[in-house]
């Protein structure tokens, strides 16, 4: 997460004619009106943007506009997160397949030193809502957390933690984890913590 951090920081949404900004931002041509309204959603300020501007053109290696799942993969530590694959479907705000540079931005701003912690749950949160129910289901907590331990435990002793988790911080016995459900299990704890971002 660390060498993502270096890498890219995330903004909250920002509306606007995207196809044709994104194309002024890539190729250096943002408007003072455009980097504005970048900076207003996001926690960065304008050099801040111009870094990972050229932050994301050098990962943009096709020069398409865009970072492909393979170029995403390319930035150290992120290929060997065994939630990579997740943490990119949670960037692809769009579904679209690749990264665009206001989804770049957006996701690395959650992470930013000046990010809010809710935010920073809310992202954790997505990445085990695999079906963006809302909710997180005991199939979906077993998919993320098979990928995070990997053989270290067999599937028996996996979803018995699973199962053990869901009953423990399901408040209203519904089966799955909401939002505040997952964010009062875990705010406390070293992953809250330690999801942010050192400087850019």
């Amino acid at each position: 997460m660390l060498a993502l951090q270096r890498s890219v920081q995330f903004p909250k949404t920002v509306s606007n004619n995207f196809q044709t900004s994104q194309v002024q931002i890539t190729m250096g041509l943002a408007s003072s009106k455009l980097m504005d309204s970048l900076t207003e959603g996001t926690n960065f300020d304008h050099d801040d943007i111009d870094r990972l501007r050229k932050r994301f053109m050098k990962l943009d290696k096709d020069s398409s506009g865009t970072i492909s799942k393979e170029e995403f993969l390319s930035i150290p530590g992120v290929s060997s997160n065994p939630l990579a694959g997740r943490l990119i479907e949670t960037f692809d705000r769009d579904g679209s397949g690749d990264i665009d540079f206001q989804e770049f931005i957006t996701g690395l701003s959650i992470f930013s030193t000046k990010g809010l912690k809710e935010d920073r749950l809310r992202f954790a949160f997505e990445i085990y809502d695999i079906d963006k129910d809302g909710f997180i289901s005991n199939g979906e907590l077993f998919i993320v957390l098979k990928a995070m331990v990997g053989q270290n435990l067999d599937d028996e002793q996996l979803q018995q933690i699973v199962d053990r988790t869901i009953i423990e911080n399901d408040q209203d016995g519904d089966g799955k984890l909401s939002f505040e459900e997952f964010k009062k299990a875990v705010e406390h704890t070293e992953v809250a913590k330690s999801m942010t971002l050192g400087s850019i």
